[in-house]
């Protein structure tokens, strides 16, 4: 399967963190926000936070995994669904609760992306493997898995592992690869938001307003877990 060009990425968080967000600028890594005081709501599993704070990346550019803001290369992760189906300790946001901003690499690169790394799966894992060349994406991700029928918004509706077939053993973890860019992104690199409904899209788009940044927001139902 080719790479889809542009490379689509997504980053998740609870809307309820947009007003800090909005008044930073940028998306900012778990070291940034800790270094500058910021409180943001929780959505991710504690344990693989744990590890992502410990957990080094290639060098250059060098850093923990927490030095890096998050982007998966497909919505409807697992992270959400763990959200969705209410496994994540002390998260008790619904999947409505949650956003997504989108941006690609391409523009990244335009506006100047520079620090960054890439992972062929979730970043946690031991055995997960990092990248920092991106003529490596296109054979490093398991993009046949990530985009093949049946498709939603042009990624693979399904992502659970499944034993019944050799292909599908790791394909969580395989949704899960992720690209890294270091310490910041700002908000002006972002293509839009995406929500799960009307009234989610009333409330981003007021706090965007309230901080004088023009970003569309859009409902993306395929992005949610609607039981299509």
């Amino acid at each position: 399967m080719t790479m889809p060009r542009p490379v689509r990425l997504f980053h998740i968080t609870a809307i309820d963190n947009l007003e800090t967000i909005c008044r930073q600028g940028s998306l900012l890594s778990k070291t940034k926000s800790q270094q500058l005081g910021l409180q943001y709501h929780n959505i991710a599993h504690s344990g693989a936070q744990g590890a992502r704070a410990i957990k080094s990346v290639n060098n250059p550019p060098g850093g923990l995994v927490h030095e890096f803001v998050p982007f998966y290369f497909a919505p409807r992760s697992p992270m959400l669904s763990a959200i969705h189906n209410g496994t994540v300790q002390n998260c008790n946001y619904e999947q409505t609760d949650i956003m997504y901003f989108e941006t690609t690499i391409e523009n990244a690169l335009h506006n100047g992306l520079q620090d960054f790394v890439f992972y062929d799966r979730n970043a946690t894992l031991d055995y997960s493997q990092c990248f920092t060349d991106l003529n490596l994406l296109a054979s490093s991700v398991d993009w046949l898995t990530m985009t093949e029928s049946p498709r939603l918004d042009g990624f693979c509706k399904y992502f659970m592992n499944s034993h019944a077939n050799p292909r599908y053993v790791d394909r969580g973890e395989k949704r899960q690869a992720e690209f890294l860019i270091k310490e910041q992104v700002p908000l002006n690199w972002m293509t839009r938001i995406g929500v799960a409904n009307e009234d989610k899209a009333t409330e981003a788009r007021s706090a965007l307003a309230q901080n004088n940044i023009n970003l569309t927001v859009d409902v993306m139902t395929d992005w949610y877990f609607w039981g299509q």
